[in-house]
């Protein structure tokens, strides 16, 4: 009775509505669908590494950063300038792991350490263990260690004490112990504390949850990790996005420098710590313990096949566009290299070696490699005409991702796109960041691109609610469905578009830099937007194949303000159209078939009469796709879309 009380308010308003009538060809395949047709794309930018999907909850756990008391803070109050705590500088004998800590007591005493963790502080639940790591070394022995777990009060809620085993050698030793909370916090912080006389050095003061993605020690968030999962892409392209080339060469991701022991990864500051004036960020560094072993083992984990994005010898263009002289890329295309050795190699190679020695000796199969990110211009066209014979040389399979800028305005996007059309290159990636209107708008966008080019990956869009770059941007009903009448484009012209991501993924409710953003998160929860509901319901409904879904013999791109694309999944034979109806207005639709069907069709809706609805941390369900069902006999689809809504209904053939 639920359910058929469920369909009487779309039953009802059908039968008082004029039709939309609609044919679909299910036997006539227009395009097969690529396995990576939707997929994503991670940034650090909003904190989506550090204090965001990499679990890690001290911020600054190694006093690495230029600052190397941010986020700590003595107990008590300036006991710096006392010489109990110093901190020792060896970036001469150790770049990759510049500073340490130096506790000196040389009278019985008590003093601490405490860290609040990143932006709002860290979270504890009740009962659940936390691993906390010390990476030290002896100077003269004598020194107690205790650690107390605070909640948002300052009363402690865990205790225990550390007996330092590590013998007096000089050299470094982890050791770790587990706290488990009395109580839950949201706004909690760590205390280190240190009795008795002696001197001790700390490298690294380290706080994971027990609960990460797989439980995997010094893991990520499961419960962003889900939501990735979830939404099951058929790509991830990694690290960036513009912190790949760095606003200066500096400091642009060296893939080598994120790879083995925490302690050898090289911090560098990101290019969001000051690159957005209205929220600048001094504290954003990369600690890399999110690096490429682990953004491989994500795409295993999620099904999605692995995209990484190398630097081609520039900057950001929208910096200072520093450039490498030619006769000076040797060692940026060595990195390429030996990155496909790193991925792809057997174990009888050096990197292939390198990538068992840290738990995988079989081959992640990496099929793609992106030469740049948002580079233009005749230097670039050059860098990557060098890079791109010398990959091909030796990895003539691999398919390669190049850049045509920023935006399909400029007149290097032109130059680029003709460039690299002559080249026959291999995979064009296009970025979008506009209007909804212009999503709208733009549906057909690739309806007469040449079938025989190269493929086509949009790489980023996002539709802008005010404006790119404006921090009032939101994610709400209106941005999601414009582009997912951008989305019928991309799936109708899937013999031309191999793969399109949003961007930016994540972003942190009080750390971030930039908006939209697919996923918003705090240090404990997390919500979905709807735009990310929209990838989600193309992306679990992509299907096998395409078939035309037209309205008077052309594609439904804005007629009566409706926007669709049909695709059928051979495995599960079935029929699935995509319809956005865009009209203040419920609209009957009547799709003719060319088979009989019977039996029950699934239709998914999103839909809300305010357009500018939203999700947020305290209220994440304020809209969320809906399950109905309606019957369904002979060759008549008929159902009724809600105003403003985006419906995927799905029925089975014979």
């Amino acid at each position: 009775m639920k359910r058929i009380l469920g369909l009487l308010p779309l039953l009802v308003s059908f039968s008082c509505l004029a039709q939309d009538i609609y044919t679909v060809q299910t036997k006539t395949i227009k395009a097969r669908v690529p396995k990576t047709l939707w997929g994503l794309f991670f940034e650090d930018i909003n904190r989506a590494a550090d204090g965001g999907l990499y679990a890690e909850m001290i911020e600054n756990r190694s006093f690495d950063f230029p600052k190397p008391m941010t986020a700590w803070q003595t107990w008590p109050n300036n006991l710096l300038r006392d010489g109990i705590f110093m901190v020792i500088n060896q970036s001469a004998e150790n770049a990759a792991d510049p500073k340490y800590m130096r506790v000196t007591l040389k009278t019985k005493d008590t003093v601490g350490l405490i860290n609040t963790g990143f932006d709002e502080g860290m979270p504890f639940k009740k009962g659940l263990p936390y691993n906390l790591t010390l990476r030290y070394r002896w100077q003269i022995a004598g020194i107690h260690v205790r650690i107390f777990l605070f909640n948002n009060k300052n009363r402690p809620i865990g205790r225990t004490a550390i007996n330092l085993v590590a013998p007096n050698d000089g050299d470094w030793h982890n050791q770790q112990i587990n706290l488990i909370p009395a109580d839950t916090a949201s706004r909690g912080k760590l205390l280190v504390v240190f009795e008795g006389q002696g001197q001790l050095d700390l490298d690294r003061v380290s706080l994971f949850p027990t609960e990460t993605w797989k439980n995997r020690p010094g893991g990520l968030r499961a419960d962003l990790v889900q939501k990735l999962y979830d939404l099951h892409p058929g790509f991830l392209r990694f690290p960036g996005g513009c912190i790949v080339e760095g606003n200066q060469i500096v400091h642009r991701y060296q893939w080598k420098n994120t790879i083995g022991n925490l302690e050898d990864r090289t911090m560098v500051q990101s290019i969001w710590a000051d690159d957005v004036p209205d929220r600048q960020t001094p504290d954003y560094m990369e600690s890399f313990g999110l690096g490429f072993y682990e953004y491989f083992q994500l795409c295993e984990d999620i099904g999605a096949e692995p995209l990484p994005i190398i630097n081609a010898g520039l900057s950001c263009q929208f910096d200072a566009a520093e450039v490498v002289p030619t006769n000076e890329l040797e060692p940026y295309i060595t990195d390429a290299l030996d990155l496909v050795q790193f991925a792809n190699g057997d174990t009888n190679t050096y990197w292939g070696k390198r990538r068992a020695a840290l738990g995988h000796p079989a081959p992640f199969n990496m099929k793609m490699l992106g030469v740049g990110n948002e580079n233009w211009g005749p230097q670039y066209a050059e860098h990557l005409d060098i890079f791109t014979k010398r990959l091909k040389a030796k990895y003539p399979d691999l398919k390669l991702v190049n850049a045509t800028g920023y935006s399909r305005n400029i007149p290097v996007f032109t130059y680029m796109d003709s460039v690299l059309r002559a080249r026959h290159a291999d995979i064009i990636d296009e970025h979008f960041y506009d209007t909804p209107k212009w999503f709208m708008d733009n549906s057909n966008r690739y309806d007469n691109y040449d079938r025989n080019g190269p493929k086509i990956f949009v790489g980023e869009y996002a539709a802008q609610s005010d404006r790119i770059g404006s921090m009032n941007n939101k994610n709400n009903l209106l941005t999601a469905l414009a582009e997912a009448c951008f989305m019928t484009g991309i799936e109708r012209n899937a013999a031309v578009v191999s793969m399109a991501s949003y961007a930016p993924l994540f972003a942190h409710v009080s750390g971030w830099q930039w908006t939209p953003n697919l996923i918003w998160f705090d240090n404990s929860k997390s919500y979905n937007t709807p735009n990310y509901y929209v990838q989600q319901l193309f992306s679990v409904n992509k299907g096998t194949e395409v078939v035309s879904l037209l309205k008077e013999g052309k594609a439904v791109c804005g007629q009566d303000s409706t926007w669709g694309s049909a695709v059928i999944d051979k495995d599960k034979r079935e029929l699935i159209i995509k319809l956005v109806n865009m009209s203040a207005k419920p609209k009957a639709k009547n799709v003719r078939l060319d088979v009989t069907v019977m039996g029950t069709a699934m239709m998914e809706v999103l839909a809300n009469n305010n357009t500018g609805i939203m999700n947020s941390i305290d209220h994440p369900d304020n809209i969320k796709p809906e399950t109905k069902e309606f019957a369904v006999k002979g060759k008549d689809l008929e159902f009724t879309a809600a105003p403003y809504s985006l419906n995927i209904i799905k029925v089975k053939l014979k």
